[in-house]
């Protein structure tokens, strides 16, 4: 058997054309996705990119296996502690480990375990290629060494390819020579008014249209396609055609994988492909641009896309799914073993993928503690956000939305629904319980976050930005910011 797990970085769900979306940005995505089997709710429970592959390998929430940051002591995996033998649990019942398990060959092409310093993430490989940059190569300097793999191994039985591809994470960075196949076109959703955009000119807090490089409008010559700020609403829609540029490209180099493959005769019945991301990315909502820093639907909904041998083409999975539930899911597909006493949060979706029973939950919890701290949950077409910590933005406490009538999430019925607020709450106060019964910590890392100063992306900033407002003629987001973090702007006097 064969297998290949594409993992795009930041790949918005909804900018692709197998969910909809109205631009060519995945042609060879959407082939395969009439091939397989297409996810449509499938999310991102922890975020972004650290807590969400540490969800994806382990099989386990960011609030058990500890990660829900990007530093601090929430950005490291739990120590097993006392019951840990020679080797740990974690280790031997992660993703990768169930396709060694099974037989195959494994490889990674991703610096993802450089980049964070998740050395964690390796278990199971038996090939490691790291190309070197931490997350700052494009998907040109990871198809060559992919096919090259290929060519040198094309005579292997079993395998398993990892191929992570960073393009649609900011810095957008379609190599210079590659034009943009956007930027003649319309988008399909032009929900970006000149209203809203001058509103986005006023907005405070980091990744705003006068922030792209999160705190200041700095550019570099490297990335010279990514701006520094956004001044018009053009500027707006340029940036959202360079995103999807870098969806596209990426896109292309998946299919000079799949076309080699069906040169040399690997395209077969026994050739599996999973195509997912680690999170999505906001792009206007909220104010926020080319950052996946919230807890919403943009950055949390991913795709999940798979073609499996025995399992029908062409068919979607309508519940809500999340990547916990993939790790179980390989598992009960390859037949392999648990290694010792060791629990899974995910569950198994074997069946509806080879055409059975839905089994899907009916609510998604969502967790970002890297630029804010906040629980989600989606359930019916809404979203409940609850803000423990907005990063700097002015948040307020409780956020719902409907999804169906309002995607872009600009009206919050917060006042106008208590009784959405009511059921979100409780679904969130349930879930919470719930995992902290189950854990083997009385710590839900969410609050060691805020213990140690809060996300670590605005860890330490707030002098320097109210310097920046000041500069930029948006002082009166000052006292605003005073008000809501009353006790860090004491704390900085």
């Amino acid at each position: 058997m064969k297998v290949i797990l594409f993992d795009i970085d930041t790949l918005r769900a909804d900018h692709m054309g197998c969910y909809g979306y109205g631009r060519d940005t995945t042609p060879v995505i959407d082939g395969i996705a009439k091939e397989g089997v297409c996810f449509d709710r499938y999310y991102c429970p922890n975020a972004p990119c650290l807590p969400s592959r540490a969800s994806m390998v382990t099989g386990l929430y960011g609030i058990h296996n500890g990660i829900v940051g990007h530093g601090g002591t929430a950005a490291d995996l739990r120590l097993q502690g006392e019951s840990r033998s020679f080797t740990d649990l974690a280790s031997e019942n992660g993703l990768f480990m169930q396709f060694k398990r099974a037989g195959l060959h494994t490889v990674s092409f991703s610096s993802f375990a450089e980049r964070h310093s998740a050395w964690w993430f390796l278990s199971g490989l038996d090939e490691y290629y790291n190309p070197g940059l931490r997350g700052g190569e494009s998907a040109d300097m990871v198809t060559p060494a992919v096919l090259n793999w290929l060519e040198r191994n094309r005579e292997m039985e079993d395998w398993f390819l990892h191929v992570h591809y960073w393009d649609p994470h900011t810095p957008y960075r379609t190599p210079e020579g590659v034009k943009s196949r956007f930027q003649d076109e319309p988008l399909p959703d032009d929900w970006i008014t000149d209203e809203i955009f001058e509103e986005h000119l006023r907005h405070i807090g980091p990744h705003g249209a006068n922030e792209i490089n999160m705190w200041n409008d700095e550019t570099f010559s490297r990335w010279p396609k990514h701006p520094g700020s956004l001044k018009t609403r053009g500027d707006a829609k340029h940036f959202i055609d360079l995103y999807d540029d870098s969806v596209r490209f990426t896109d292309d180099n998946i299919g000079l994988i799949v076309a080699w493959l069906k040169e040399h005769g690997l395209y077969g019945d026994d050739l599996a492909i999973i195509i997912t991301a680690d999170h999505g990315e906001d792009l206007g909502e909220f104010g926020v641009y080319g950052e996946h820093g919230m807890a919403d639907e943009p950055v949390c909904h991913i795709p999940l896309i798979i073609k499996w041998p025995g399992a029908e083409g062409g068919r979607r999975i309508k519940g809500f799914y999340d990547n916990t539930d993939l790790l179980p899911t390989v598992k009960a597909l390859l037949g392999t073993e648990t290694f010792g006493d060791y629990r899974y949060d995910g569950v198994s979706f074997k069946e509806p993928l080879l055409g059975g029973n839905e089994c899907g939950r009916t609510a998604a919890v969502l967790t970002q503690c890297a630029h804010v701290c906040q629980r989600s949950v989606r359930f019916d077409h809404y979203i409940y956000i609850r803000t423990i910590h907005g990063g700097y933005h002015l948040l307020p406490e409780e956020m719902v939305f409907d999804l169906d009538c309002d995607p872009h999430q600009l009206h919050n019925l917060a006042e106008e629904r208590p009784e959405l607020c009511g059921r979100g709450a409780r679904l969130l106060l349930d879930w919470t319980e719930r995992m902290m019964k189950q854990s083997d910590s009385d710590r839900d890392p969410m609050w060691t976050v805020m213990r140690e100063g809060g996300p670590e992306h605005c860890r330490g900033r707030l002098e320097a930005y109210e310097k920046r407002l000041e500069e930029t003629g948006r002082a009166y987001g000052i006292p605003l910011l005073k008000e809501q973090y009353r006790e860090e702007f004491e704390g900085q006097e």
